[in-house]
């Protein structure tokens, strides 16, 4: 070969030495984090709504409700009870559908009810507040007896009677009856159990809707008591011998808090009686009066009537 083509290949080997070496380089080279990263990361971050609809599932607790009309007296199957998601689990709900299953309840309950504890005690609203030694009375009010309509269930109220000077009652009197009486319900309002927890009565909503304008419509006519079991007959008959008035106690008292401490002590009790007026004049026995003197005149003959206004009696002439 001549000179002139030995340097030309040179050349060429040359250039092909360059391109091998820099393409070993490149395929040699480690790629930078970031190229390693998938293309898809940016995608797969979930969105502020699904973050949201998450956190809300989280919080929804699982509560238990009637899918159909249910019958007292028939056990409850699993086809009658559903499960439903709530952000508030209303108090005395059922979380399972197992705890439910061969139960029955004591009245009839529409579909859509959530299922209520109450749903399966026996007895009303009331036998469920007050304590063995208790009886709940009740007495009609009006807004001057009612305290001005403002007596809450859960108030503590003095009874005061008010007795007329009659013919059968020589002189007028007033005092307190019993004190210290818990408030069970002021018209359709009711308190709570006695273990604290609110009780209501159970009504469809038809009901719901005609109690609500009734309610607006009139104003409370009863006022129901807890009266101790052995002051039952003096309340009673108080409540025939005059005029009713009811004296709210102050909250500062915490008599509520001592109820669900403990029931009242006999001395409690005999501390109430003590403090009644005595049998006689609650009876408004009438006055023995002395017997006329023989010299005196027979008193002429009166035409008089009886006049009764409740439980006032008086005497009319004519």
């Amino acid at each position: 070969m001549s000179g002139r083509a030995n340097l030309f290949l040179s050349l060429v080997l040359f250039v092909a030495a360059l391109f091998a070496g820099y393409w070993g380089l490149a395929l040699s080279r480690v790629p930078a984090p970031e190229d390693r990263l998938p293309a898809s990361t940016e995608t797969t971050m979930p969105s502020f709504e699904q973050v949201r609809e998450r956190v809300e599932q989280e919080q929804r607790k699982p509560v238990v409700v009637f899918v159909r009309g249910i019958r007292p007296h028939v056990a409850l199957v699993a086809e009658d009870l559903a499960i439903e998601q709530l952000r508030i689990v209303p108090v005395g709900s059922f979380s399972t559908v197992e705890e439910l299953v061969g139960r029955s309840v004591w009245f009839d309950i529409p579909a859509g009810t959530l299922a209520h504890g109450s749903h399966f005690e026996q007895g009303g609203p009331l036998s469920r507040m007050i304590r063995p030694n208790e009886r709940a009375l009740a007495i009609a009010v009006d807004e001057v007896i009612g305290v001005g309509g403002h007596v809450t269930p859960g108030d503590y109220v003095d009874l005061l009677l008010y007795a007329k000077k009659t013919d059968d009652n020589p002189e007028q009197t007033a005092q307190v009856v019993v004190p210290g009486l818990r408030v069970l319900s002021y018209g359709k309002a009711l308190g709570t159990s006695l273990d604290g927890k609110p009780v209501q009565p159970v009504v469809d909503e038809a009901e719901k809707g005609k109690e609500a304008a009734t309610a607006r419509r009139d104003a409370p006519r009863t006022v129901v008591l807890a009266v101790p079991e052995v002051l039952v007959t003096r309340f009673m008959l108080a409540s025939g011998a005059g005029t009713l008035r009811l004296a709210v106690r102050s909250a500062d008292e915490q008599l509520l808090a001592k109820h669900y401490a403990g029931a009242p002590t006999a001395r409690d009790v005999d501390e109430m009686a003590r403090q009644l007026i005595r049998f006689e004049k609650l009876a408004a026995r009438p006055v023995a009066r002395p017997a006329p003197s023989k010299s005196a005149a027979a008193p002429a003959r009166s035409n008089a009537i009886e006049v009764h206004r409740g439980a006032e009696v008086s005497r009319q002439n004519f």
